[in-house]
């Protein structure tokens, strides 16, 4: 269930929103919300690490590395 955020903003700003908002046919509420969804997408790091490890996984596996062969180099590093 989606909750209420309260902001504020100039008045020259909300009628400019809503009028460019308006003419995507959405709401200044709608705009909002992308806004706001976008921008916690972009700046989760929690989110970016998962896809980094997702990533990297994925490299790791088509290369045919296994988690053995990570534990090797990780402890003949660490001898090092």
């Amino acid at each position: 269930m989606a909750t209420q955020l309260v902001i504020r903003i100039e008045p020259e700003i909300k009628e400019k929103l809503m009028k460019l908002a308006r003419t995507e046919g959405k709401t200044a509420s709608d705009k909002v919300r992308e806004m706001v969804t976008e921008y916690v997408a972009q700046n989760d790091l929690s989110a970016i690490v998962d896809d980094l490890w997702v990533r990297i996984s994925n490299k790791v596996h088509k290369q045919g590395i296994t988690a053995r062969d990570v534990d090797r180099t990780i402890t003949q590093v660490r001898r090092k």
